[in-house]
């Protein structure tokens, strides 16, 4: 593919912009060679300036549940925009968003609205200092929360060691009250809590992850932490900003079947928009200001752009009152009338044909999915954490994604992110995949 003009871009851009874009992975540096730029997007589409064509499975890296340029999240942005873009004063779509959101997700009494998942982990993690009185929190290696100096943190020397800066510019000490244990790992846990006694404000965990690729939680790992941190008078924080409405319509804890006490959010509750929010049992919230002393606020919190596009997706995906069937003009029978059941079909028709594929080439490949998140590990032993993410063939990944690219197929630019479906992608798209993975997978 041609892809000049792109590359014209990039050059100027990295005159005016580091590294030549506004969040890293974009730069490609994980596979090599240069980004594109989009033109356009459109249903499960994605158009370069150059009028290259690609089956997208980034979906602006999970918003896009619904596909881009969603004609009804469209008309509700217009919509919005003509009566004003913000107030910096209350607005009833903020009110809409938050009930619909307390209606879908149980654990969620009261919500508050914000501008990102950073900002929500943040907040969240501010928050359960505030309502414990302690100041420790345990995470995950390969959770990603945004990055908030107490949350840009890697593993120490072992389990029960404190973790270091994962960023330049971040004081040891913002971290040193981050314990950094591997996922998956009741032991770890255990320890922690019994090495840190009436300390541990909070365990914040992706319930999925899907910022080191995509693993899965074994099964009951997320009832023991809701156990263990109900035992230790610690607050469960489920950042959900990937998971939340992709997973299902209550997220991964309606999926899973636990119930955290706080959760944060982002992504799909905005339509494609910047966003965030978090909230939990109303005990907790209620220590926001201005009820109670834990300070935060945003000027374009509650944006009612952000807050109009929200409640057209969430509606649409059939969280709302006004739901309508959300699905490819082909679908029938069941997944016509439930956009999860579609999204989980065309998320096991595209695990089923790379894995054959794959078996065929003789290629080792370990295939992650949840639902309508997934990723593709070169390396033939299941992953179930990040040390078990850094056993893939990241040389095999690189030829494998760029040689998808050029069938016209973009998948995340990094073996480690995760890739999503929407309810716009069809069976055509995922054959055609499948189709262009089977010749990809033969010369690698």
């Amino acid at each position: 593919m041609n892809r000049a003009k792109s590359a014209a871009l990039f050059e100027q851009a990295l005159k005016y912009i580091p590294g030549g874009v506004n969040s890293p992975v974009r730069a490609f540096r994980a596979v090599g060679g240069h980004p594109f730029f989009a033109q356009k997007a459109l249903r499960s589409r994605i158009w370069d300036v150059d009028g290259n064509e690609y089956i997208d499975y980034v979906c602006t890296w999970g918003p896009a549940i619904l596909g881009h340029a969603h004609p009804k999240i469209v008309a509700a942005v217009k919509a919005a925009a003509e009566t004003g873009t913000s107030f910096g004063v209350p607005n009833p779509l903020e009110v809409k968003l938050a009930e619909l959101i307390c209606a879908a997700m149980p654990s969620i009494q009261k919500v508050r609205m914000c501008n990102s998942g950073t900002e929500a982990c943040m907040s969240a993690i501010r928050l359960a200092r505030a309502f414990t009185r302690r100041d420790k929190i345990i995470k995950f290696d390969g959770c990603y929360h945004g990055h908030a100096d107490s949350l840009l943190v890697r593993a120490g020397s072992g389990a029960l060691t404190f973790g270091c800066p994962d960023s330049a510019g971040v004081p040891q000490d913002f971290a040193k009250n981050t314990i950094v244990l591997p996922f998956n790992d009741t032991q770890a846990v255990e320890q922690a809590f019994a090495a840190n006694k009436d300390q541990i404000a909070a365990v914040i965990l992706e319930p999925v992850p899907g910022n080191a690729g995509v693993y899965l939680p074994k099964p009951g790992y997320l009832e023991f932490l809701r156990r263990i941190t109900e035992a230790n008078g610690a607050l469960l924080i489920f950042d959900e900003v990937m998971t939340g409405f992709r997973l299902g319509p209550g997220g991964a804890q309606e999926r899973f079947g636990v119930k955290p006490d706080l959760t944060c959010l982002g992504k799909i509750i905005g339509g494609g928009l910047p966003v965030g929010a978090f909230g939990g049992r109303a005990d907790i919230m209620d220590m926001l200001a201005p009820l109670g002393p834990v300070y935060q606020a945003g000027t374009l919190s509650g944006n009612p752009l952000a807050m109009a596009a929200g409640i057209a997706a969430l509606e649409e995906l059939g969280v709302g009152s006004k739901a309508q069937p959300v699905c490819a003009p082909e679908c029938l029978g069941a997944a016509a009338r439930d956009p999860y059941a579609r999204l989980e079909q065309l998320g096991a028709q595209l695990e089923s044909g790379i894995k054959q594929a794959a078996q065929t080439a003789g290629v080792p490949v370990t295939f992650n999915r949840c639902g309508s998140m997934f990723c593709i590990y070169f390396t033939e032993q299941p992953v179930w954490n990040l040390a078990d993410a850094m056993t893939s063939d990241r040389d095999q990944f690189r030829k494998f994604f760029h040689g998808m690219l050029e069938a016209g197929v973009y998948l995340a630019p990094s073996q480690f992110e995760a890739n999503f479906i929407s309810t716009a992608h069809t069976e055509t798209d995922i054959e055609a995949t499948i189709r262009a993975a089977v010749q990809v997978m033969k010369t690698i």
